[in-house]
């Protein structure tokens, strides 16, 4: 009886373990994006993997009232048109709570850029004349949303953030051009 339960148990664990579909990138997908759930640090955009040069590559942020994005890692192809929308779904004003997306340079220094960034509130946080920036948005307070395009740069890993004062440290991401 002792021998059934452990071949049992270990039958479950290993359907458990190996019974999703497992994509190109080996990660467990399903038919529906809904179904998936992912912790911030594995959330990836769904659209942007299958984009080619010159195609549009439409990408949904959010950030929230806890000075969180839902995503860490963005991937888009070289050559690609980038569509990005960056939506607020918390529910704080923003003078108080106010995100936005900024793409930085290779070699930008975030911290640096994030200390400039604090006197440049009537320019939503964006230091004027600034050359470390590739793409930004405006800042959004709670249940607002923009949309901004920009072309995708070279390959390689670039860093996002929010430049919203006290907030790059935890709002970060990174940009990857394959």
């Amino acid at each position: 009886m002792k021998h059934s339960i452990f071949f049992l148990l270990i039958a479950l664990f290993a359907f458990a373990c190996g019974g999703g579909e497992q994509s190109a990138s080996g990660s467990e997908s399903t038919s529906t994006p809904e179904a998936k759930t992912e912790t911030p640090a594995e959330a990836s955009t769904e659209a942007a993997a299958p984009a080619s040069t010159g195609e549009v590559v439409e990408i949904v942020l959010t950030g929230n009232d806890q000075m969180q994005y839902d995503q860490v890692y963005l991937k888009v192809k070289a050559g690609s048109k980038v569509k990005l929308t960056l939506k607020h779904v918390g529910s704080m004003a923003k003078t108080v709570m106010g995100h936005n997306f900024v793409l930085l340079k290779k070699g930008t220094n975030m911290a640096t850029f994030a200390q400039d960034a604090v006197a440049a509130k009537d320019n939503d946080y964006i230091p004027e004349g600034s050359d470390a920036v590739i793409a930004s948005s405006k800042m959004l307070g709670g249940g607002e949303e923009t949309t901004i395009e920009f072309d995708a740069p070279e390959k390689g890993t670039y860093d996002y953030l929010c430049s919203f004062p006290g907030h790059y440290g935890v709002m970060k991401g990174k940009f990857v051009v394959e």
